[in-house]
């Protein structure tokens, strides 16, 4: 990519400016003209490195409530497993990891007793236990990789409760669906929300509200990490203790090859109890990371878990039928 079109990929992860012309403001920051922004966004599009630029929505003030889930399948019915997984709608991620623990994925449900009950029937035509993983700690939670590769890391943002569930207007849900379908690549893309009613600033206004509330954190560009070089991934998980829980997840928020650090419960036979996702231009690089972490904060008990495949990368699609 050019120079450009590496500064626009950063941009475009911070976030969408919520306003008519946002890509009009985003030429100014990059000192070009609007039509050479939108030109680059196609560009970086047919080069495979933009998945879709749309709402990043926060599951919880959805109402909805987030795990993580492993298992151990064998193969067969492996892939017959994977099929059944991807189907079920609140699956957004689905990976397959190096270990006797294979299968990982992130579930959404209407309550814990909800996601206890799909995992029962997914699991059951084959026997399998899977093992629901729930956060009990947020220590990051940003997606964002750099692309021009020189910026420094930065801090991670400060833990937040839990939000409470938005009440959405009648209008939020519409401009809501219309969003999880994707912005159009247009000089005013806030104008073409599927079937939105209300005028170009009205729409606009709901997208703010939409933020103000919690229900979207953000509007941003979703990068494919492998086109960008980021083609080394694996899940970090260590054995911590309870009085070293708060210093060892704010070390690992604070790399910037970190994505996600959540503190967990663990389970029989599973003692770890942080987690952390890590992207890196090579397998080298995650080594040494998970070989400082464990010196640098006294926890010998540290396992990468390498991603061998991507099964499933789809947001999951709320529905906004019901009011909450």
């Amino acid at each position: 990519m050019t120079p450009l079109q590496q500064r626009l990929c950063n941009l475009l992860q911070r976030g969408v400016p919520i306003c008519e012309r946002p890509f009009l403001q985003m030429a100014e920051r990059l000192g070009t003209t609007e039509s050479v922004v939108l030109e680059a966004i196609h560009q970086i599009q047919d080069l495979g490195v933009l998945r879709r630029i749309g709402p990043i929505v926060d599951p919880r003030a959805m109402g909805k409530v987030t795990t993580l889930v492993t298992s151990h399948v064998p193969d067969p019915p492996l892939r017959q497993v994977v099929e059944a997984v991807n189907r079920l709608p609140g699956v957004s991620h689905n990976y397959l990891r190096r270990h006797y623990y294979n299968l990982w994925f992130t579930l959404q449900g209407d309550s814990p007793a909800d996601i206890d009950r799909t995992l029962v029937q997914v699991g059951d035509p084959w026997g399998l236990e899977f093992h629901s993983l729930p956060a009990r700690r947020t220590f990051k939670l940003e997606v964002y990789f750099d692309a021009t590769g020189q910026e420094p890391a930065r801090s991670p943002a400060p833990e937040a409760p839990s939000p409470t569930p938005a009440q959405l207007t009648e209008s939020e849900r519409a401009v809501l669906a219309g969003l999880q379908q994707g912005l159009t690549i247009t000089a005013r893309p806030f104008d073409s929300l599927g079937q939105c009613e209300g005028s170009p600033g009205q729409i606009i206004a709901i997208v703010d509200s939409l933020i103000q509330k919690g229900a979207v954190r953000r509007v941003a560009g979703v990068m494919d990490h492998r086109a960008l070089g980021f083609t080394a991934n694996a899940l970090l998980v260590a054995e911590v203790g309870h009085d070293q829980m708060t210093q060892a997840g704010r070390a690992l928020a604070t790399l910037a090859e970190v994505s996600h650090c959540y503190q967990r419960d663990p389970f029989s036979g599973w003692p770890y109890t942080l987690y952390a996702m890590l992207h890196c231009r090579s397998v080298q690089d995650i080594h040494k990371i998970a070989d400082t972490f464990s010196q640098a904060e006294h926890a010998p008990n540290v396992l990468l878990l390498e991603t061998a495949e991507e099964l499933k990368k789809r947001p999951v699609v709320h529905c906004l039928d019901q009011k909450r």
